[in-house]
């Protein structure tokens, strides 16, 4: 299935409600990790791909801050890391 292409101020307006069970990458912590050092040191785009409660996505943008539970986008926008499929640097 290929991902919707979203902008990353719509990221806000989606449900993460569901419960949703995902493949997640092996390496994706390390992917997020370096992501977010790309994005703070060089102010770098990745590619994110995640669900939400209506299918697949992808954002292109820079991964501000990461933590046990969410990642950061600039501009204050949240997405939850168990529903993150893959972060492509």
């Amino acid at each position: 299935m290929e991902p919707e292409l979203i902008e990353k101020e719509l990221i806000s307006s989606l449900s993460f409600n569901d419960k949703v069970e995902i493949k997640q990458h092996p390496e994706l912590r390390s992917q997020i990790d370096k992501a977010t050092i790309l994005g703070n040191a060089h102010r770098s785009k990745v590619s994110i791909i995640f669900y939400d409660d209506s299918g697949l996505k992808r954002v292109d943008t820079t991964i501000w801050a990461a933590g046990t539970k969410f990642i950061c986008l600039k501009g204050g926008v949240w997405i939850p890391i168990d529903r993150i499929q893959e972060v492509k640097i």
